[in-house]
């Protein structure tokens, strides 16, 4: 933990203010306890440069409140310096001719060294820099409470028939198996668990990536439904609205002895101060041993007329992807550095696990973009997905093949 002590006694020593300061105004919905630590990390360091921070956060998981307030912001001409975007969004912002170049500064620090191909292709429009990313989630967690298990008699999981064991054994014990919140996005990523589980890598690119029409009424897609519709037994009579760190902290608390979620749920973990490993266990989502959805948080570049605000923008570019940053704002956030030298010795069990994981997986086919988490297709496939899928779980009598028929008509619209 000594890079952190050495990181708090930096943020605490004033340092100089700059001749030329500028502002830097950053839209993020980086606002669980976790991950707003880590936020606040962040404007410190930016803050040590000599510049001012201008906080923009929009509470909401999946971020669609916060790209909702960017669109009015961009087409009145006024958008902050820096906004949480990424994947394919990155692609839309670049057409519209509204993002900076950062390509001085990607030479500069050394991007092209330090970023994985895969990574570095998603920053880029038009190959230019644009954006920076902050991290690597893997989506395709499984976070148990050791502790519940036990007093259920349950076995953590590596098959979906397993998975669903567990839970009737923690539902016979009095517990909630699966905490869950009742969101589009947190809906879709349970299904794009089930997805990667039934289809596997290969055939979830396919159907989310390449959108094939015969993958995604497939036989694999219905069982997928299918399972997704069983779910629906696991979860309380309360999960609708719920947000994801309430949920998260169902599991903490014992009440709950699962949640489905990507490893942001590990900054609650951490914010409670559990331990990985010992007070809560991280597992790949039953049957995608092998494969990593990532979903990357990125920082895209708008263009600004202000010198001294285009200086402070390339300092918070800069300061996103210097390891000290890099390691503390993942440790809170839950993630992986994005940077290919990180030491990752000062990092907990799950973490670990996490980047021998997605290393292992870029070999082959098993790194896949997330489609719930805005990595996979465009918004407007996301959100067609996302009808479906909610629609599909909020309908006990819904039928699964007709909702794969539904989910390829969905997308086909949207194309």
């Amino acid at each position: 933990m000594k890079a952190i002590h050495r990181l708090a006694l930096s943020i605490s020593l004033a340092l100089p203010v700059l001749a030329h300061a500028g502002e830097v105004e950053v839209l993020h919905w980086w606002t669980s306890g976790g991950e707003k630590r880590a936020a606040d990390t962040l404007q410190k360091l930016v803050e040590q440069k000599g510049h001012s921070w201008k906080d923009f956060a929009v509470a909401g998981g999946g971020g669609e409140a916060a790209m909702t307030v960017l669109k009015t912001r961009a087409v009145s001409g006024n958008p902050p310096s820096a906004a949480q975007i990424k994947g394919p969004d990155i692609q839309e912002w670049g057409e519209l001719g509204l993002l900076a170049n950062l390509d001085d500064t990607a030479k500069s620090e050394r991007w092209d060294e330090l970023l994985p191909e895969q990574v570095r292709k998603i920053m880029q429009y038009d190959g230019s820099y644009v954006a920076v990313p902050v991290n690597v989630h893997r989506v395709n967690w499984l976070w148990i409470n050791p502790e519940v298990f036990e007093k259920a008699g349950a076995t953590p999981p590596k098959t979906l028939g397993e998975f669903f064991a567990a839970a009737d054994k923690l539902k016979a014990a009095g517990f909630i198996p699966v905490a869950h919140g009742g969101q589009p996005w947190q809906d879709g990523t349970v299904f794009e668990g089930f997805v990667l589980s039934i289809l596997g890598p290969d055939d979830y690119h396919k159907a989310f990536v390449e959108l094939d029409n015969d993958t995604l009424t497939g036989d694999k897609m219905v069982q997928a439904f299918t399972a997704l519709k069983k779910l629906r037994d696991y979860i309380d009579a309360d999960a609708a609205g719920r947000e994801w760190n309430r949920a998260t902290g169902m599991v903490i608390d014992g009440k709950a002895g699962m949640q489905i979620m990507g490893d942001w749920a590990k900054s609650e973990f951490t914010a409670a101060n559990k331990v990985a490993g010992k007070d809560y266990q991280c597992l790949p989502f039953p049957g995608t041993q092998g494969s990593f959805a990532f979903n990357i948080d990125s920082l895209a570049m708008f263009k600004l007329s202000n010198d001294d605000n285009r200086k402070a923008q390339e300092d918070l570019a800069r300061t996103v992807l210097e390891p000290e940053f890099q390691t503390f704002f993942n440790q809170n956030k839950g993630s992986i550095p994005v940077r290919q030298d990180q030491d990752m010795s000062e990092f907990d069990a799950c973490a670990q696990q996490s980047m021998t994981d997605f290393k292992e997986a870029a070999k082959g086919s098993g790194l896949q973009p997330s489609l719930t988490h805005g990595m996979a297709a465009s918004s407007y496939v996301q959100g067609a997905v996302f009808d479906v899928v909610t629609n599909f779980f909020n309908d006990p009598k819904a039928d699964p093949q007709k909702a794969a028929k539904q989910l390829a008509a969905a997308i086909k619209a949207v194309q």
